[in-house]
């Protein structure tokens, strides 16, 4: 009887491994994301805008420095020749007047920051969601991101779709109308 058991038991082994179960294709990619935003024109034209911004704000504050460096400078030949109590009070004129520089510099700094920041995050959703489309548009069950903060660290570069994503943002941002309608949105998001 044991012998029996063990046969059926056996033979429902070998029938149930002998069935080939049905295996859908898994089709993936990875997008190199550091590649992608080196190469995605808006992403380009975006660190143009605030490199521009920055020189342009950077020479007024450069200029207010120079005139400081010049009356630091006169300081130290006059200090001399007006006495310890005008060198005082002088002295301490500069070290609040360097001190505000350093706060404009600061505060400069920081408000280009945080502008290039919301419009960077607008640029970056906007790439994840156009890459989400054209994952469920080319049939893609996965699609990877490595470059800085690399979530993957080995892939064959068979399976590197970065130049067709780089080149239909591209392509798509070409086409997109030019106009600062998004400047408005920016900046309510940005005063939040």
């Amino acid at each position: 009887m044991k012998k029996a058991l063990v046969i059926i038991a056996l033979s429902i082994f070998a029938v149930s491994c002998s069935k080939t179960a049905e295996v859908k294709e898994v089709k993936t990619a990875y997008v190199d994301t550091s590649v992608l935003m080196k190469e995605y024109t808006e992403a380009k034209d975006l660190e143009a805008k605030y490199k521009g911004q920055a020189e342009e704000k950077g020479r007024q504050l450069q200029a207010e420095i120079a005139r400081f460096k010049q009356d630091a400078a006169s300081f130290q030949s006059q200090a001399q020749a007006n006495g310890q109590a005008w060198a005082q009070q002088r002295g301490a004129e500069l070290q609040k007047r360097e001190q505000q520089l350093g706060y404009a510099q600061q505060a400069l700094s920081q408000q280009l920051q945080q502008e290039s920041g919301v419009e960077m995050d607008s640029l970056v959703s906007g790439v994840k969601k156009f890459i989400k489309d054209y994952g469920k548009k080319n049939g893609y069950s996965y699609i990877y991101g490595t470059g800085d903060a690399a979530s993957i660290l080995y892939a064959e570069e068979k399976y590197d779709i970065t130049k067709d994503i780089v080149k239909a943002l591209n392509d798509k941002y070409k086409t997109a109308p030019k106009t600062e309608e998004k400047a408005p949105a920016k900046e309510e998001a940005a005063k939040k």
